[in-house]
């Protein structure tokens, strides 16, 4: 029997007979190895147990330790969901069940919809299936076969998936549960060995869905499961989920009097008055930290002619995501993005090289018609604006200005408390242009995060085609990440433009592009800062800063003097005026999340102080009124870097008190 030769993780060699499944190599290495490996790479590709090694090659064990067990596990997961289904619901059809970033979901057409006492039962089922340790098994099948067999269970939604995905095979790949009567699905897998591998999973909610995910197809309903490692890991996720629950900013967002939506204008937020005002102290933060570096504001059309988007390439590629109109016979787009209004503005006059880079940023509203069905809350929207800017420059220019745009990450992220990482994206194998100009881009991209201090992670073939690009993720209070921020080369648009500036030489050249957003949009950036603080705002940026509270009716006029003060001096206060009592009134300020609660009785008013109440340190005692505005101020021109510097990492505390 030939023999082939395998390397291993340790630089170490062995040969075994040609045809040898990778299970044998981990019992050949430790018994222990054995019992907890899941699944095997090979030269790169991730195969299960049962992989028969045909060739020489690089072989590393998959164990639970490995980075690809998480997928692996939430994979197998939904396949036993799905034999749970199928058990509990004959006559289901299976769609597609694939693993994700939070765990896993699988689709099915079943009679009726799934009610939480089913998830309940499904979740028993798959319990038992797991104790049972039942193995999943690779079967490759002769293609016709593998439609003949679906097609006779009643799932055309699998006769269509192999027909599309494995044209010109002769076999295509399935995976059972035991056997087929258990379970079986046209799958390329790979899997865990068997069921008693899975151990740590939570079924979590059902949803509406589409084959596809097109609502001309067939209904579906959908299960959203998690799966992990550990037991210690899924107890921690339904923890973290269960303070997501609280956090939610639409939730929190309507407690909080900010904003609501209404089905007459879907997807598009009404700003309350308080809403309206944390908004724009975004908006006026963003041109406050903007101007100065030398960026311009600018303000383009929300219509255009379909002419833009066809040069743009928008309209052969991103219609079906625009809102269009018609207008005396003649087709057009409301705008989806700020880049080709932009572009038209900077072309409108010649551009010497002495003016670059020419940065122009702006905040106009933005419109993209999503399908109803994946709308949510601020964070998918049809109508949003963001913080949205282009820098127009030449080729040796792209280091310093990403240098200077990464200072801008930082400072604001910074004036926020929030932690972030950066990943730099590389040539895809579709790219345009020059391989030189990519790698001198690249190179200076690399150059600016390095001496920005800023750590990264580079994702090697994931950028644009029209150039490469940095994002940030941000990590919120209860860890979960936001994709925010983007930095991104662009040497297509220029093209697509004719965009010019003359050089030294006196002569025509293309200058390149810089997409580049901190918040993105405003709407999904406002849905995390919610979350992140839990409606709990620091100071600067709370839509309410300080409500005043008068004990009873005869201090209302003292009050409201308080008040006046605060806000001709630059602070957001109120007036509580009812007819309460005082401990009502103090509950309700911090139901509403207010950071100062300022009482103010007998004593005050004669003395001309305020007794001092913070949203979490409580009682803070008696001061003069000018004291107070002076800390608050203070503490809003500092935004809680104070705080932070200290140790204090929650967002409610970051605050800095100084009253006397």
């Amino acid at each position: 029997m030939s023999q082939v030769s395998i390397t291993l993780p340790d630089g170490s060699s062995r040969s075994v007979p040609a045809g040898t499944p990778v299970r044998d190599v981990a019992e050949g290495i430790s018994p222990n190895l054995a019992r907890a490996a899941l699944a095997a790479v090979v030269d790169g590709r991730l195969v299960d147990l049962s992989y028969p090694l045909q060739k020489d090659g690089a072989v590393r064990i998959v164990t639970d330790k490995s980075p690809e067990a998480l997928p692996l596990y939430r994979h197998s997961t939904a396949h036993l969901l799905a034999a749970a289904v199928t058990n509990l619901f004959p006559g289901t059809q299976c769609g597609i069940g694939p693993a994700t970033d939070e765990g896993f979901f699988y689709d099915f057409v079943v009679e009726r919809p799934f009610v939480p006492e089913d998830l309940e039962l499904i979740e028993k089922k798959m319990k038992e299936l797991a104790t049972q340790d039942l193995p999943y098994e690779r079967q490759l099948w002769p293609r016709e076969k593998a439609k003949e067999f679906f097609a006779a269970r009643g799932e055309p939604l699998k006769v269509q998936l192999i027909e599309e995905k494995t044209e010109g095979q002769k076999e295509v790949s399935c995976y059972t549960i035991k056997d087929p009567d258990t379970f079986i699905d046209f799958c390329v897998g790979p899997h865990v060995p068997s069921t008693g591998k899975l151990k740590a999973f939570k079924l979590l909610n059902t949803s509406n869905a589409y084959w596809k995910g097109d609502a001309r197809n067939a209904p579906m309903q959908r299960i959203y499961g998690t799966a992990f490692v550990s037991d210690k890991d899924l107890k921690g996720y339904l923890t973290q989920i269960e303070e997501a629950k609280k956090r939610d900013h639409r939730k929190l967002g309507k407690e909080l009097g900010l904003f609501i939506f209404h089905p007459w204008a879907p997807g598009a937020t009404f700003w309350d008055g308080k809403g309206t005002v944390l908004y724009n102290t975004l908006a006026s933060y963003m041109r406050d930290v903007l101007l100065p570096t030398g960026w311009i504001e600018v303000k383009t059309p929300l219509v255009y002619n379909k002419a833009l988007w066809e040069m743009s390439g928008h309209w052969q590629h991103y219609r079906q995501n625009m809102f269009l109109i018609e207008s005396e016979n003649e087709q057009m787009g409301m705008k989806a993005m700020n880049c080709p209004g932009q572009y038209l503005l900077y072309a409108s006059r010649t551009h010497s090289y002495r003016e670059l880079p020419l940065r122009f940023h702006e905040q106009t509203p933005l419109h993209r018609n999503e399908a109803s069905g994946v709308l949510a809350g601020l964070t998918r929207v049809r109508q949003f604006a963001q913080d949205d800017g282009h820098s127009f420059l030449m080729q040796d220019q792209i280091g310093d200005e990403v240098e200077r745009m990464l200072g801008l990450v930082q400072r604001v992220y910074g004036d926020f408390g929030l932690e972030y990482t950066a990943k730099l994206s590389t040539r895809p194998p579709d790219f345009m242009g020059e391989i030189a100009t990519w790698d001198s881009a690249e190179a200076q991209l690399k150059s600016a995060l390095d001496k920005s201090g800023q750590p990264y992670t580079i994702s090697e073939g994931d950028g644009a085609f029209y150039g490469p690009k940095i994002d940030f993720d941000i990590t919120d209070a209860i860890g979960r990440k936001w994709q925010c921020a983007t930095i991104q080369l662009d040497y297509n648009a220029p093209e697509r433009f004719d965009l010019k500036y003359i050089g030294p030489d006196n002569r025509e050249h293309r200058p390149i592009v810089i997409h580049r957003a901190i918040f993105g949009s405003f709407e999904r950036f406002i849905a995390l800062l919610i979350e992140h603080y839990a409606g709990a705002f620091p100071l600067w940026l709370a839509p309410v800063q300080a409500t005043v509270l008068p004990i009873a009716d005869r201090h209302i006029e003292y009050a409201a003097g308080v008040r006046d003060r605060l806000k001709g001096a630059g602070l957001r206060a109120d007036l509580d005026d009812r007819q309460e009592k005082i401990g009502f009134k103090i509950r309700e300020a911090q139901l509403q999340k207010i950071p100062y609660m300022l009482v103010v009785g007998d004593r005050e008013a004669a003395e001309g102080t305020v007794s001092v109440r913070e949203r979490s340190g409580g009682d803070k005692g008696s001061s003069s009124i000018d004291p107070f505005i002076a800390a608050a101020r203070d503490e809003i021109a500092n935004k809680g870097r104070v705080e932070r510097a200290a140790g204090h990492p929650a967002p409610d505390a970051m605050r800095v008190t100084s009253f006397q």
